[in-house]
């Protein structure tokens, strides 16, 4: 994890990195920042329509993200975070629209995984955090 400190100074630029979480590896960048947030979907190649999953290092950073925290979402994560369960729930200010495809909802969820909670940590934000590959374009 030596390029933590460059990792975090990208991201904090406005730039993205990719991360190893216990699924996938993401292509991670600020979830507050809309103009880092937008250099994710044209990296992909994906439909900005097409919402984003947020990461986070625990309940804490989660919070901010959503204006409703229920019992049920609650019992959710302490049977299963850190780990490859998200919870939507409805967002708040601090998620720009440009996150959730100007939907209503977030997505959330606590990697288990050393590196991405490592870097969740030091950053101190959450990511969005697709997967890394190219987004295919299907036919209708």
């Amino acid at each position: 994890m030596h390029d933590l400190p460059e990792a975090v100074a990208r991201l904090q630029a406005g730039g993205l990195v990719a991360f190893p979480t216990e699924t996938v590896y993401g292509l991670g960048a600020d979830a507050t920042n809309p103009a880092a947030i937008a250099r994710v979907f044209a990296a992909k190649g994906r439909p900005s329509h097409n919402p984003l999953i947020v990461h986070v290092s625990g309940q804490r950073m989660a919070e901010p993200l959503v204006t409703a925290w229920p019992a049920a979402a609650q019992r959710a994560i302490e049977a299963f975070w850190p780990g490859p369960l998200t919870i939507v729930l409805p967002k708040s200010a601090v998620v720009p629209e440009i996150a959730t495809g100007g939907g209503g909802n977030v997505a959330v969820r606590c990697p288990d995984h050393p590196v991405a909670l490592a870097l969740l940590m030091a950053f101190g934000k959450p990511l969005v955090g697709p997967s890394a590959n190219r987004a295919v374009q299907r036919g209708d």
